[in-house]
């Protein structure tokens, strides 16, 4: 005799649906409190070194505009959505393999900036020192690690 585990089964994706929204959830804040952070740092940018880009000799390499800087926080805006999308808490009108792919490929963007180009940014940056520097290997390139192993799995969990 053979146990009946469809209702076993069943609570188990349903589990699943929940962790997905919850993580999707998370993440889509995690986004929008970053993009609130560029929008606020275009209307009063620092003076002085900052940790908000990195710097060589104590001078910036960039000085981001106002518009780049909005620009930015629109973008993570967006990202924001894909993964609310993707996580099926909002509706999009895309395809949901589409959803999928698009959420891998800012998964793999992700883990691309946390491993970084290998001078200025991610892991296995050469130029330390700065406060850009710490803040890169304590906190950013962290959190573009965890976010991307988070899209992953929420993109994963994804039904197409």
């Amino acid at each position: 005799m053979i146990p009946n585990t469809t209702g076993y089964c069943a609570a188990m994706f349903e589990v699943g649906d929940l962790m997905n929204e919850n993580l999707g959830s998370v993440i889509a804040l995690v986004f929008l409190v970053l993009a609130l952070w560029h929008f606020y740092m275009a209307q009063c940018p620092l003076s002085g070194e900052s940790s908000a880009v990195p710097s060589k000799d104590g001078k910036p390499i960039f000085v981001p505009s106002r518009a780049s800087t909005n620009a930015v926080g629109l973008v993570l805006c967006l990202f924001a959505a894909l993964v609310a999308a993707t996580a099926g808490l909002i509706a999009s009108g895309l395809p949901p393999t589409l959803l999928k792919w698009l959420s891998l490929t800012l998964a793999l963007g992700l883990l691309a900036r946390s491993v970084g180009e290998f001078r200025y940014v991610g892991f296995f940056k050469r130029v330390r020192g700065s406060r850009f520097a710490t803040m890169d290997t304590f906190l950013y390139s962290p959190l573009c690690l965890a976010l991307s192993l988070g899209i992953a799995f929420v993109a994963a969990g994804r039904d197409t």
